[in-house]
């Protein structure tokens, strides 16, 4: 059977325009080992190394470190940050349980993620029916997950981190924010 390379007069086409090196006959050319690939690499074992407060007392090597109640998107959140080279850490505020002390030191830029009461308590019964768990817990009891909200909200502004709510937001949309929040503490710090 004849092979006719058919896509190759559009892909030098395109490469002409643009001036693009559209990589043809380099077999695996789209897993270019470049900085950029390390990078990204390096920030996705970082963030698997640091969610859900697991090393926190390592947070000073995170370029952003997430913090929020349980539900607030912070893994997923974090997992796409380091696809994009960001170290991120992402640490859990847990009722009665202290943050780790250092968070309060870091470097990094903190940034906290909240989301309303309301839609807290609809992501966790649904996470509690997805794992099968029938009895009644305090994980969704609306006055106690009304205080966590609030509590979580005066230790941000408390410490000046910035705020994400991310009640209707996608991930890509919060990921976008704190890139945009990242991109701003960076040029403060430059100057």
């Amino acid at each position: 059977m004849p092979i006719v390379p058919v896509l190759d007069p559009v892909v030098s086409a395109i490469d002409n325009y643009f001036h693009y090196d559209l990589a043809m006959d380099e077999p695996g050319r789209q897993h270019n080992l470049s900085h950029g690939y390390f990078d990204r690499i390096g920030a996705m074992q970082y963030t698997l190394a640091h969610d859900d407060g697991q090393l926190s007392h390592d947070l000073e090597s995170a370029d952003i470190v997430l913090v929020g109640v349980s539900r607030t998107s912070k893994t997923p959140t974090s997992m796409y940050l380091a696809n994009r080279g960001i170290r991120t850490a992402n640490v859990p505020m847990v009722p009665k349980v202290s943050l780790p002390p250092n968070i309060f030191s870091s470097k990094a830029l903190i940034i906290g993620l909240t989301t309303s009461p309301e839609r807290l308590i609809q992501i966790r019964k649904s996470r509690l029916n997805s794992v099968g768990e029938k009895r009644t817990t305090n994980y969704i009891e609306e006055d106690l997950i009304k205080e966590e909200v609030l509590l979580a909200k005066k230790i941000f502004l408390k410490n000046k981190w910035p705020i994400i709510d991310v009640t209707r937001k996608s991930i890509e949309e919060t990921a976008a924010a704190a890139l945009e929040y990242l991109r701003v503490f960076k040029e403060k710090k430059e100057k």
